[in-house]
């Protein structure tokens, strides 16, 4: 499995989310200590710099992480907010987001670990209480448990993203079809 961060969810509080990969099978942490959750701010674009991250800004990260997956999958199934995963939410987007500034150089966001956290804390409230709940889908690959905003026409999209499991799917499906297809022969 890579180690690479993927953006494929077409928002920033979903791509988070995702960062335990294949939930129901191997469970993938991607937040495996405090380099890689900064390089996840980063990467996101969230912000520019990051002061050092500790322990305790990882445990934290996937508290309201969870707290977010549990609320995207109660909005996806019509379901009730799960009231303990509301409050771990609201505690986090009620504390300092990241503050852009302007420079001589363009604009620079410089944030700590808890600010970027409040402000991916912030975006799952938007997300949840806006115009995209309708959108949100759980990709097709039964191994793959991301959520995406399926903006295509008709909502006919099937995956997160081609790359990563689009691609594996339909070449399964391919050598799936080639193995039961007879081998014709000619007399």
């Amino acid at each position: 499995m890579n180690l690479n961060h993927v953006f494929v969810c077409g928002n920033p509080a979903l791509d988070f989310a995702a960062t335990l990969r294949a939930r129901r099978s191997a469970r993938f942490e991607m937040f495996v200590s405090p380099e890689r959750l900064n390089a996840w701010y980063l990467e996101s674009g969230l912000v520019d710099t990051i002061t050092p991250g500790k322990e305790d800004d990882v445990r934290e990260a996937t508290t309201v992480r969870e707290a977010v997956y549990r609320l995207i999958t109660n909005r996806r199934l019509g379901e009730e907010y799960d009231r303990e995963a509301l409050a771990v939410v609201n505690g986090a987007a009620r504390k300092t987001p990241v503050t852009p500034q302007l420079t001589l150089t363009g604009r620079h966001t410089e944030a700590t670990p808890e600010q970027a956290l409040a402000t991916v804390a912030r975006q799952a409230v938007e997300l949840l209480s806006g115009p995209d709940v309708p959108l949100l889908k759980e990709c097709g690959n039964p191994e793959c448990t991301r959520v995406y905003i399926d903006r295509s026409r008709g909502m006919r999209r099937q995956w997160c993203g081609m790359e990563s499991c689009g691609n594996k799917i339909k070449a399964a499906a391919y050598r799936a079809r080639k193995k039961t297809t007879p081998a014709v022969t000619v007399h």
